[in-house]
């Protein structure tokens, strides 16, 4: 401890050194500045994946069209996926997907794999595209409207759906709420391309009239990081490989 100097007060300075000495050494010593260092945030890690394959993936607008089930090979890329998320160390506690079909059925190998339970979650679910649902791309991409899809998607809406703000909004919502409900731990939540680029492009700071620059494949995994009340961390987008890296450098 450091050494204490008197005040210069005469009548201190006629106190008898060993009653000085009493008083000093009857205080209590100065606190550990690191006892009152709080704890490290709990982070939260929400993996984001893309439903596998179906027969109309990148030929038609699914939206919200119940009865679309996954293909052989999204099957096997459900199954990839599961090896690979049950391999992690820090092991999912949760698995969430969208009502439809295609994610429910690409969950199931990833809840197998972990010993849990799929949990249905509405606001994961795809944008709905209203009276464009079940349109192939190939005649759509020929409106006149769809130049707004991806140059001027902040001012889009599906004929009779929603904007890409409404979507936004109640992914972000649903998965600031899963990660309350999973302080410290880690989660999956299976939804679908749209759905995932703007939760990801919001994370990540980019303009939504950007987020289609983005790419989520079939069964892709995107990893965001919540900590105490600040925004997420984007650890990972459209990942196909090994997740044994994801940490916050």
């Amino acid at each position: 401890m450091a050494r204490v100097s008197p005040p210069r007060s005469s009548t201190f300075a006629r106190v008898p050194e060993r009653a000085a000495r009493t008083r000093v050494a009857g205080r209590s010593a100065p606190r550990n500045p690191a006892r009152r260092r709080s704890a490290p945030p709990q982070i939260t890690v929400a993996l984001l994946v893309r439903h596998g394959k179906t027969p109309t993936t990148g030929k038609e607008l699914p939206g919200h069209a119940a009865g679309l089930h996954l293909a052989d090979e999204g099957r096997a890329q459900a199954e990839r996926a599961a090896e690979r998320i049950g391999a992690l160390a820090r092991r999912p506690v949760a698995i969430y997907a969208s009502p439809l079909e295609r994610t429910r059925e690409t969950a199931a190998p990833i809840a197998r794999a972990l010993g849990l339970r799929v949990r249905s979650e509405y606001g994961l679910i795809d944008s709905d595209t209203g009276d464009w649902t079940g349109s192939r791309l190939s005649r759509v991409t020929k409106k006149p409207e769809w130049g707004r899809v991806s140059r001027w998607p902040s001012g889009f809406r599906f004929p009779g759906g929603e904007s890409f703000a409404e979507v936004a909004a109640r992914a972000n919502d649903t998965l600031v709420r899963l990660a309350g409900a999973h302080p410290g731990e880690t989660f999956v939540a299976v939804s679908h391309a749209d759905t995932i680029k703007l939760v990801v492009a919001t994370a990540a700071g980019i303009p939504l009239d950007l987020f289609q620059r983005l790419v989520i494949s079939p069964c892709s995994v995107s990893a965001l990081a919540f900590g105490s009340g600040g925004p997420p961390v984007v650890l990972c987008v459209n990942s196909t490989a090994s997740l044994s890296e994801l940490a916050i450098s």
